[in-house]
């Protein structure tokens, strides 16, 4: 890539924002400009900015869910558009997809792996992680995962990836004593009394 590729990364989350940017625009080949809400990206593009990559993050102000994405469409029809979130299920994933988003990318993404997607769909791709896309289906019918909220699941799985509460409560955007308080029920939940074991049953089982 000879010039630059041009991304827009549009999320409420000030933190997450910033890095993406941060670790975009040191990968090379991207020149990245950002925004916190919806209202940002209509003034951004209507100010004459074209982009080749548009992240949208489903959750922001100003999105209404996936009528964002629609809008977003409209304004930048040369644009690819991808979702970004920390919370969407599988079926809204798929619904973003069908519409013609280029792509959906968890918030639990590695920064690499992002810059990878990123690049994927410029080509025209599209990007969804296989292992988001088919994780329900597995453990839909799983008996442990069934008594367990979808949050109760994120954090269940941050945690059998070997996270601290801090890295879960960032990855998925919460306070750290929510984190805490999820612990709890879920140490409840499975009969555990301890990180190491509710990881094992959750690994036994076979929900991730």
């Amino acid at each position: 890539m000879s010039s630059k590729m041009k991304i827009l990364v549009a999320d409420d989350h000030d933190l997450l924002r910033e890095t993406l940017v941060m670790f975009l625009e040191s990968a090379g080949g991207f020149k990245a400009d950002s925004t916190a809400d919806f209202n940002g990206v209509a003034d951004l593009i209507k100010s004459g900015n074209r982009y080749d990559v548009i992240l949208l993050d489903l959750n922001m102000p100003g999105m209404a869910g996936l009528d964002g994405l629609t809008r977003a469409a409209e304004l930048a029809p040369s644009s690819r558009i991808a979702l970004i979130s920390g919370m969407a299920n599988r079926e809204t994933a798929e619904k973003a997809l069908e519409m013609g988003a280029a792509g959906f990318l968890p918030k639990t993404l590695s920064a690499k792996s992002l810059v990878n997607a990123i690049k994927f769909m410029a080509m025209g791709e599209q990007y969804a992680p296989i292992d988001f896309m088919t994780a329900e289906e597995d453990h839909a019918q799983n008996p442990i995962a069934e008594k367990l909220t979808e949050r109760e699941l994120q954090v269940l799985k941050g945690l059998t990836q070997g996270k601290s509460n801090k890295e879960i409560a960032r990855d998925l955007d919460l306070q750290e004593p929510t984190v805490k308080l999820h612990m709890k029920t879920l140490y409840r939940k499975l009969g555990a009394s301890n990180r190491t074991q509710a990881a094992l049953i959750a690994k036994e089982s076979g929900i991730f």
